[in-house]
């Protein structure tokens, strides 16, 4: 309705009164309603350019950053039998402390003396080296005594052999002269043949000398030869008894550190959290678990997270991380960490380079020291969710990401600390040749 005339008919007639203008009249409240949704856009269209900080989800578990401090498992040395528990599951135990006392299953060590026969298996062995080292003295001492005596008959027959050839010459000039004066006549036959008889006499004493030289040398390098092949038998048996005295020695430490084995000892001090073994008489072998033992205090917690492998390149070492444990009530906004409610901050300290799982990678997350302490009442195995906080990008843009599935985008790319650690020091290598 124009409204131009003078004359107005609502002012003669309510227009509540009018059906029809009822009927065309806007309710008030779609006009309270289109100013809502004005005032909602408005601030939608605001929000897509407040900023909104990327991350990378994970899931996983509370642990220890040392290895030390993590749940172990006691495992047994020897295979035995159970013959008695000394603790119980709940019950802590200090490093040191008995577990478990096994006996024994092989019928090898079932004797109880079997320690002290070794003992004497040992001894006898000792005293029969003692006894073939003194016979090989005496053969040296009897090869030297051949040696000396040969030497002194050698020198005997040498003078003799020396007198007898002096003796030969003296003969033989005397022959050669008188053999020339009987072939002049000026002796007769009779001399002269009794003078070659001396020569030939002589000659025959000067070659029994040499033979006697030889005889000598010859007799004693046998029995020398004899001496020491004796001797270097007795050595050999020397050496074959001191392998089996090492053998034996080495079979007597085995047992007495396999006696120590008997009794299963805590590692370390902790909790006996679950037995693995159990009852008296059950048979164990080498390497099966008993019993997992925990540290009762764990100073340097950490979270073991999970992530997905298309998210590891993105992460980098000293990334905030924002986590929620199970049993602490928590509202997290994913991309505005400082409004989030409940949560503990974080720092990746490790990412691995090979898969923990299948598709997934694994970080290990310490606790922020610029950040709320994380609670004490954490234990090893608790769950926990994660996220990995990246760089800041429009909400826009986070939005138009998930809808067209692509990953965070970074504006620089993440250093590895390993890499341009080996880098280095191939490029420092490369510089020293």
């Amino acid at each position: 309705m124009l409204n131009f005339s003078r004359q107005r008919i609502d002012k003669v007639i309510a227009q509540e009164k009018l059906y029809s203008l009822r009927a065309i009249k806007s309710p008030q409240s779609s006009k309270i309603l289109a100013r809502w949704l004005m005032v909602i856009g408005i601030i939608f269209f605001i929000i897509l350019f407040v900023p909104w900080q990327q991350n990378v989800r994970g899931t996983g578990n509370v642990t220890a950053f040392n290895p030390e401090n993590r749940p172990q498992t006691i495992e047994a040395i020897i295979a035995g039998r159970i013959q008695h528990w000394h603790v119980r599951e709940g019950e802590y135990v200090e490093k040191g402390d008995t577990i478990i006392t096994l006996t024994e299953v092989r019928e090898k060590y079932f004797d109880p003396q079997l320690l002290n026969r070794l003992q004497e298996q040992i001894t006898a062995k000792e005293s029969s080296l003692m006894a073939k080292d003194q016979k090989a003295k005496a053969l040296s001492r009897q090869i030297s005594a051949l040696r000396d005596a040969m030497n002194n008959k050698i020198e005997q027959a040498t003078n003799k052999l020396e007198a007898e050839r002096i003796k030969f010459l003296n003969s033989e000039n005397q022959f050669d002269r008188n053999k020339k004066l009987f072939e002049a006549g000026n002796i007769p036959l009779t001399k002269f043949q009794e003078i070659e008889y001396k020569f030939q006499g002589a000659q025959a004493d000067y070659l029994s000398a040499k033979i006697e030289l030889d005889r000598v040398e010859a007799e004693y390098m046998d029995k020398i030869s004899k001496a020491e092949s004796d001797r270097s038998n007795t050595q050999a048996e020397m050496f074959d008894t001191e392998a089996e005295i090492a053998k034996l020695r080495n079979e007597l430490a085995n047992m007495r550190i396999r006696n120590d084995q008997y009794q299963i000892l805590a590692p370390q001090s902790g909790v006996v959290v679950k037995a693995l073994k159990a009852g008296i008489g059950e048979t164990i072998k080498e390497g099966d678990a008993v019993c997992t033992i925990m540290p009762l205090v764990i100073s340097d917690l950490a979270v073991e997270m999970y992530v997905k492998a298309m998210d590891v390149p993105l992460l980098s070492k000293d990334r905030k991380v924002r986590i929620v444990f199970d049993g602490w009530p928590a509202l997290q906004f994913s991309g505005w960490p400082s409004v989030s409610v409940g949560t503990f901050g974080g720092e990746v300290k490790v990412i691995d380079y090979v898969n923990s799982r299948p598709g997934e990678f694994r970080i290990l997350v310490v606790p922020d020291s610029q950040d709320e302490p994380w609670p004490k009442q954490l234990r090893v195995g608790s769950g926990t969710k994660g996220w990995v906080m990246l760089d800041d990008v429009p909400v826009w843009y986070e939005i138009w990401r998930q809808l067209n599935g692509f990953p965070p985008s970074l504006y620089a790319a993440p250093l590895d600390e390993v890499l341009e650690r080996k880098q280095k020091k191939d490029a420092e290598n490369y510089e020293q040749k």
